[in-house]
């Protein structure tokens, strides 16, 4: 295997895209998971598939317009979320819709023949290229260093709000840096999992490092290298077995995430057969 993935650039992509998939997955998910946000990175992640549509439709690069239409689209659902009441979720599933709808159209009317656009809802790590590589990096440094700069303000938002108001944390505007850096996330994660499957990969890593460590910091480091773990052994798997990688990499991750679950449930049921 590794004189395969030294003779092969395909898998070297691969292996980085991990590395980068990894980090997101282990900063945003865990927020993501602690704060359940999950259903409003769903909305996010279909509403953004608009923004690929109308990149095709305008023949512009569609990771540009897609960055656009998912940050605009993780400020509205925000807003929505914070302001929308009993009806937020009925708006985010619309939102959701028609973001995939307006996609759809808008490839269907882009000049020429129609893209494959496939590894976008379903993703394709195999198949990513330099250039988005180099994209992943560049927002993956931009999330990291948001992050790691104001990691103790971050801390302060996201447990206790009302402290963080006494001392003068302005939480409305660390609201909206934190939809636009979910939003970020799902750029990142988009072209190696697809809109589909993303939300899994922010997930599950996360919700497994959870059952592990209470600790903010530990969990996040906990759940990059658990996504980077069992993305390996996704990718090493699909290449064996000769099946999709990308989806392998999510069936690894998430199975990961039940046994361990299980695991832990019997462990709390049965301590004195654990500690034996």
């Amino acid at each position: 295997m590794i004189n395969t993935i030294l003779q092969y650039t395909f898998l070297q992509h691969a292996i980085v895209a991990i590395i980068f998939s990894s980090i997101v997955c282990g900063i945003i998910g865990v927020i993501i998971v602690e704060k359940k946000l999950i259903l409003m990175t769903g909305g996010i992640a279909h509403t953004a598939y608009g923004g690929v549509g109308l990149g095709y439709l305008l023949q512009v690069n569609p990771m540009i317009t897609t960055i656009i239409v998912a940050v605009a689209a993780a400020l509205g659902i925000g807003e929505v979320q914070n302001k929308g009441g009993k009806q937020s979720d009925i708006v985010i599933a619309m939102l959701w819709s028609l973001g995939m709808a307006l996609g759809i159209v808008f490839i269907a009317m882009a000049p020429g023949y129609p893209p494959n656009i496939s590894s976008y809802l379903f993703g394709n790590i195999l198949a990513v290229s330099t250039d988005n590589l180099i994209a992943m990096f560049i927002l993956t440094v931009v999330i990291l260093s948001i992050v790691v700069m104001f990691f103790n303000y971050w801390k302060i938002f996201l447990f206790d709000r009302e402290f963080a108001s006494l001392i003068g944390l302005n939480t409305k505007k660390f609201e909206r840096i934190l939809f636009i850096l979910i939003a970020l996330s799902i750029i990142v994660l988009m072209g190696a999992f697809g809109i589909i499957m993303l939300i899994a990969m922010l997930c599950a890593p996360a919700a497994t490092a959870a059952l592990y460590t209470d600790n903010f910091k530990s969990r996040m480091i906990i759940a990059s290298l658990i996504g980077c773990l069992t993305s390996l052994i996704g990718l090493y798997l699909s290449y064996t077995l000769n099946i999709a990688a990308s989806a392998t990499i999510v069936i690894c991750a998430v199975v990961n995430y039940l046994v361990t679950y299980i695991y832990k449930a019997k462990k709390q049921k049965n301590p004195t057969k654990a500690s034996n």
